[in-house]
């Protein structure tokens, strides 16, 4: 069943010019990016964006560190590309993300904020937060002439 996700790759990643190894793995997994742009967020999307954690002690660190620069934007699909991304960005928390995730990789500290990437944790919050970043017209939808020949 194909299904779609939200993927922000946050700025650290910009910063340390890694953006295009993350894009890579998850074009290398199979799944298509089917909208990508790189913005600035104002705190009040980032709130919006992570309303159900606004209460949480790290909450706040996450906050400052999505607003010091551009984050990469992007809508990822794929059959059960929710599952598939989680899998692939590994552990939420820095200590707990394996080795040969993208978290694992990548992420530096031991902070929450510090792991470079956000995935969806649902089909139902990856619908939510698709529509705080994107309108429906900037997804582009097309179909792999290669499909199936993996």
């Amino acid at each position: 069943m194909m299904e779609r996700t939200y993927i922000m790759l946050k700025p650290g990643v910009i910063h340390r010019r890694i953006a295009g190894e993350i894009i890579s793995r998850i074009e290398k997994k199979g799944l298509q990016i089917t909208a990508m742009k790189m913005v600035n967020l104002e705190r009040d999307t980032v709130q919006k964006h992570y309303e159900e954690h606004l209460k949480q002690e790290w909450y706040p660190l996450v906050e400052d560190f999505v607003v010091k620069g551009p984050v990469i934007a992007m809508v990822v699909e794929g059959p059960k590309a929710v599952m598939l991304m989680r899998k692939l960005c590994g552990g939420t928390f820095v200590e707990k993300a394996e080795p040969g995730t993208i978290r694992g990789d990548y992420a530096l500290g031991s902070i929450n904020p510090n792991n470079v990437i956000h995935a969806s944790d649902s089909t139902e919050s990856a619908e939510r937060e698709i529509k705080i970043f994107f309108d429906e017209s900037e997804i582009n939808l097309w179909e792999n002439p290669f499909e199936g020949w993996a």
